[in-house]
């Protein structure tokens, strides 16, 4: 099958566009959990918040993108579980599941899977369905680590939005905008290839 029937197809995601094997998946699950774990090194501290700026979120939403539900929820527990057992991965090479910020790991973990899904049914291919995509994502990260934080820190509610949400709508906006511009053009991309 040529590559440009494969991308008009609906159900097809970036990853599957490789040839298919177990051990492609492997290899994808890995260096997804791996890509985030690096992005997560790109971090910057937020005064007056225990959750700095990183880019595991959108490492954690590219990769949900790009390798489909499944898969990106593999990755995701896997980045997960390696750093509750100590791998320091986290943001600020941190690990373990006691800190303020876990509970955005968690969402992420939800958000790949459901962008996943959403790229599945061709929201990376095009700027608005992708911008849907990343909002959608970033949505679910925020409604599971705002609250975690609040309980994690004794926070009320409205202080946890404050320290974990509203400093990071800005960065998410550019991270959104980036994902907007670079998954839709890798389908065009391999679209013209084919």
């Amino acid at each position: 099958m040529s590559t440009a029937s494969v991308t008009s197809r609906p159900g097809v995601v970036l990853a599957d566009l490789l040839p298919a094997s177990r051990t492609k998946d492997i290899a994808l699950v890995l260096g997804g959990a791996a890509l985030t774990g690096l992005a997560a090194q790109i971090a910057v501290p937020v005064p007056g918040s225990p959750v700095p700026v990183s880019g595991q979120t959108f490492a954690a939403l590219l990769v949900g993108t790009a390798l489909g539900a499944r898969r990106g929820f593999l990755s995701l527990a896997l980045y997960a579980v390696a750093g509750m057992a100590g791998v320091p991965w986290f943001a600020q090479a941190t690990s373990g599941y006691g800190m303020p910020s876990f509970g955005y790991i968690l969402g992420m973990l939800l958000a790949a899977t459901v962008v996943g899904a959403l790229a599945r049914r061709g929201a990376d291919r095009s700027v608005l369905r992708t911008a849907g995509a990343m909002v959608a994502g970033s949505l679910i990260i925020y409604a599971v680590g705002v609250p975690y934080l609040a309980l994690a820190t004794s926070m009320t509610l409205p202080q946890a939005v404050a320290a974990g949400l509203t400093p990071f709508l800005i960065g998410d906006a550019l991270k959104a905008a980036l994902a907007m511009g670079a998954l839709p053009a890798a389908w065009k991309l391999i679209d013209r290839r084919g």
